[in-house]
């Protein structure tokens, strides 16, 4: 019994950690249940690329995915469509241009040197391209079409001078680790910190030597356009900045250095892609598809919890606690682990509710096989849970096998339920086997709560004198 007691505090501890859990974190909704931003990429060919290939394409979504993902987004949905665009949809996202910018970009970037002689050349393109950026923002209030096309026109053609004064070295995106955004110290502006590979050490340390001292540039380009222009101290002359370690510095706000440490870690696209639509979209499902679909789950919840009673007596009504134990401790656990809920994984979790009263059918079956049998309450119940475990173990095994293959090889909303359905199993295992069993004990520790119409109805008096001893 004293056992018995420290297993029942401890599930008093887990109930009122899960509400206290479910009370302030709240669970996020995917994209059919709350809505979000949908963008269709569309792949563009080259001169070099004149048609694009399904391997292209998968190579475009993975870059996509991973940009996607350092967005933090929960429960996207990345998909081909046809043989050229891709399908993003992101749930919740309520500044569809910040994601547009972010997954659009090539995110080409490379560590470029100054031509020699060129010094003078760089600082009167860099003043043009200050009047011409000054001149665009103020285009932009008098909506004057053709001024901003040709003023961009002039900054692209200045954004290409500015990169016939630097020449390649090879050290480019592929050669990077990491990248994450920090801030300076001396001001509000943020840099982007990136770390190269063994290779990428080397090609950086023998660049800043052959530039240290000389006056001239380290040209960091992002897509060919250069955004950083830093000079090597005469220091590292004599074997270059060592480390593989390098810092971005463009007087970026914390949202463009993280956007741009999302792109670099992301990697770079292998072909050009452009944004064709990008629209926020509503809840898929509508608010009332919601509420129908949460009055037949907790419709059936009901149905199950007044049949547990009425079929199974005393047993049935400790199922039906072990249950609500059971929901408490699953939705607590989907709000730790940040699941994002859609229709599908509701559907799953509701699912593995059935499967939790399951298993305390197949407890209580046995249970009452015994009690048929002539063994005492204690026994019965007893042996009820040791021989219903095997078949329990291998039913819920079984389906997390088929979660796993769902998980591993499915995407978007399968996975989801696929994630909510193998939780809820292991969750129901413990609820079964630790919850029922306890709370059915303590029960029967009890004198009034002993008797053998309780746990078998209709089991014959011979039975029930035996049962007694």
């Amino acid at each position: 019994m004293q056992k018995q007691r420290g297993v029942l505090a401890l599930i008093l501890a887990l109930i009122v950690g899960a509400i206290f859990t479910i009370a302030k974190i709240e669970i996020p909704l995917g994209l059919d249940l709350q809505g979000g931003s949908q963008l269709t990429i569309q792949v563009k060919t080259t001169d070099k690329i004149k048609q694009i290939t399904q391997q292209q394409l998968e190579d475009v979504q993975k870059v996509i995915e991973n940009r996607v993902n350092g967005l933090g987004v929960s429960e996207p949905l990345v998909q081909t469509v046809g043989q050229n665009q891709i399908l993003v949809q992101l749930p919740g996202v309520s500044n569809p241009e910040q994601a547009e910018k972010v997954l659009g970009g090539t995110a080409q970037l490379e560590f470029k040197a100054q031509k020699p002689g060129t010094e003078a050349q760089l600082f009167a393109y860099q003043q043009s391209q200050s009047e011409l950026l000054a001149k665009q923002a103020e285009l932009a209030k008098t909506g004057d079409k053709a001024a901003i096309e040709k003023n961009l026109a002039d900054l692209q053609n200045n954004y290409s001078a500015i990169a016939d004064l630097f020449e390649s070295k090879g050290l480019g995106g592929r050669n990077l680790k990491d990248a994450f955004g920090e801030p300076t110290q001396s001001s509000n502006n943020w840099n982007v910190a990136i770390r190269f590979d063994e290779e990428g050490g080397k090609l950086f340390a023998d660049l800043t030597k052959s530039l240290a001292g000389t006056g001239r540039s380290i040209g960091i380009f992002l897509d060919n356009k250069l955004i950083s222009a830093p000079n090597v101290g005469v220091e590292f002359a004599a074997n270059g900045i060592s480390g593989g370690a390098a810092v971005i510095t463009g007087r970026f706000t914390p949202q463009e250095a993280n956007d741009l440490s999302v792109q670099l870690r992301g990697g770079a696209l292998p072909v050009p892609v452009e944004i064709v639509e990008n629209r926020t979209v509503g809840a898929t499902l509508g608010r009332d598809s919601i509420q129908r679909s949460i009055y037949a789950g907790v419709g059936g919840l009901l149905l199950v919890l007044i049949f547990m009673v009425v079929y199974y007596r005393l047993p049935g009504l400790i199922a039906d606690i072990a249950l609500i134990i059971y929901s408490l401790l699953t939705w607590a656990t989907f709000a730790l682990l940040g699941i994002t809920l859609t229709l599908p994984g509701i559907a799953g979790f509701i699912l593995s509710i059935g499967m939790a009263v399951d298993a305390n059918v197949l407890i209580f079956e046995r249970t009452r096989e015994e009690l048929r049998a002539g063994k005492t309450l204690y026994r019965s119940v007893e042996s009820g849970f040791y021989r219903a475990f095997s078949s329990i173990l291998d039913g819920n095994v079984t389906t997390v096998i088929a979660c796993g293959a769902l998980f591993w090889l499915g995407s978007g909303l399968v996975r989801g339920f696929a994630l909510t359905l193998a939780l809820g199993v292991a969750m129901s295992m413990f609820t079964a086997l630790t919850c029922s069993r306890t709370l059915m004990f303590v029960a029967i520790g009890f004198p009034a709560l002993r008797k053998l119409e309780l746990f078998c109805p209709n089991l014959p008096t011979a039975k029930k004198v035996s049962g007694a001893l």
